[in-house]
């Protein structure tokens, strides 16, 4: 060990605060309750720390195990009453609180956008031993501060730098719908996407550089699938037939799907990246007089209950949300040792989209 070595590691909370000019109380709330110093402080003493090497013995890195709360912060990409009426988050919602009250820990459940207030989220640090961040994290600052939390972080159906994650095969499972679908032949085409780019309107995605950054986006991982499955045909997936829907609800979607449905030429198949969305344009195509699958095919991705209920049933993906809700409590208590965790997809064929006639 060297003498720098030597040093480094005899520092005392004491010398660390003389160093920075500041309380030893003050060092232990930057470490231990964020919620007593401003933002600004916070970050200059935890920055000093680090380029001093010095670790309070109170913290924990990132343990696999919970700390000192017994309660689990879940970030949530959407509002609060979303998650808990879309049917994919209430699953998933449902398989963590299933592990969570196995080992008796609580949840507090919130919403990224509450993360962009500093002394709001600097609180809810106080209150958890870690957070589960489900969903697409668009909102850079709310990124950006659950990155510089010293807690122990797990990311669902996102990535989110030095975390551990786990998300369903989005890729794969497109792929295999949308090769299933164009068994069929279909000349025209449309995709009904969900969250490709930033914007908050129903609109088509014409310029594919505008698409978010695929480790970011599940949709944009979907949108990857699909465009594979067209390569083999050696045929190509035209952007303009490309719909962004920027809410997983059936106003938004059924605005996209009438767009697209009263298009000339209109689309013999339509592939849309939630079950929600295939739902709205089953009905829409109904509205309009089309026969399904006679005039009409869709696949849909989620395999929620209602796929299965609606007539003609749909083709779509199933992913297990319920099981991905325990996978993610698991992999945050630490009952797993993998880090990076990728759920199986399949495909459920429905009247919607049947298997070809022989």
């Amino acid at each position: 060990m060297t003498a720098k070595e030597t040093e480094l590691r005899r520092m005392t909370i004491k010398d660390v605060a003389r160093h920075i000019g500041v309380s030893t109380a003050t060092i232990s709330n930057a470490f231990n309750r964020p919620d007593q110093l401003s933002v600004e402080l916070r970050e200059r003493i935890l920055n000093e720390c680090k380029n001093l090497g010095y670790r309070s013995p109170g913290l924990a890195p990132r343990s696999p195990r919970p700390g000192r709360t017994g309660v689990i912060g879940v970030v949530l990409s959407d509002c609060l009453s979303y998650n808990l009426k879309d049917c994919v988050a209430n699953q998933f919602l449902t398989g963590l609180t299933e592990e969570l009250d196995k080992a008796q820990l609580s949840m507090l459940m919130l919403s990224a956008k509450e993360i962009d207030s500093g002394c709001q989220f600097r609180q809810h640090e106080a209150m958890v031993d870690g957070f589960i961040v489900y969903g697409q994290m668009n909102n850079r600052q709310a990124h950006e501060q659950l990155l510089r939390q010293r807690k122990q972080l797990v990311s669902v159906d996102c990535i989110i730098e030095d975390s551990s994650s786990i998300q369903s095969d989005n890729f794969g499972g497109a792929l295999v719908s949308a090769r299933h679908a164009l068994t069929h032949q279909p000349q025209r085409v449309a995709v009904l996407g969900l969250r490709l780019i930033d914007s908050r309107h129903v609109c088509r995605v014409y310029d594919p550089c505008e698409l978010f950054d695929e480790t970011e986006s599940i949709s944009v991982q979907r949108l990857r699938g699909y465009n594979a499955a067209f390569t083999e045909r050696n045929r190509q997936l035209l952007h303009d037939n490309i719909w962004n829907i920027p809410v997983n609800n059936h106003a938004c979607a059924q605005q996209a799907a009438r767009e697209a449905l009263l298009c000339t030429p209109r689309p013999e198949l339509l592939l849309c990246m939630s079950d929600t969305i295939a739902i709205a344009a089953l009905q829409e195509a109904q509205k309009l007089g089309i026969r399904i699958p006679e005039d009409l095919k869709i696949v849909g991705f989620d395999g929620i209950p209602e796929a299965l209920s609606c007539y003609p049933s749909l083709t779509t993906v199933y992913q297990n949300s319920i099981e991905k809700g325990r996978q993610a409590g698991r992999l945050f208590l630490g009952n797993t040792d993998t880090q990076q965790i990728m759920l199986s997809t399949e495909l459920l064929i429905g009247g919607s989209c049947p298997r070809p006639s022989p």
